[in-house]
């Protein structure tokens, strides 16, 4: 199965602080070798502070695009991995061996694909 893991943004993420130490990114980048070497990593990004992104809000046919920074920090996604895993068991002890990606108190969510097969 597939699955989004989501880092969820803090207030320093927006802030576009990165008070992650040398030995805090060589853990993370363990962490991913790990993910590669057992066949789970299909893709991982961070993302840039939500001042840098725009939405567009859909009403019927009208379309509003809305400038950041956006509101609401802890609903916010700093960065993420797609993983394929064999179920949601998996993906929560790999969460688990995760080392922490913001410098303070942070949340990772994990959500699962729709697949063709859920729709038949």
């Amino acid at each position: 199965m597939r699955v989004m893991v989501l880092v969820k943004a803090t207030a320093d993420s927006e802030a576009g602080l990165s008070a992650n130490t040398a030995a805090e990114m060589e853990a993370m980048g363990r962490f991913n070798d790990q993910l590669e070497a057992a066949g789970i990593l299909v893709t991982a990004a961070g993302l840039k502070p939500s001042s840098f992104g725009k939405r567009v809000a859909f009403d019927g046919t009208k379309r509003t695009v809305i400038d950041g920074p956006f509101a609401e920090t802890r609903e916010l996604v700093a960065g993420y991995w797609i993983w394929n895993v064999k179920d949601m068991a998996e993906a929560v002890d790999w969460v688990k061996r995760c080392p922490n990606p913001m410098p303070g108190p942070s949340d990772i969510e994990i959500r699962p694909f729709y697949e063709m097969a859920d729709f038949a």
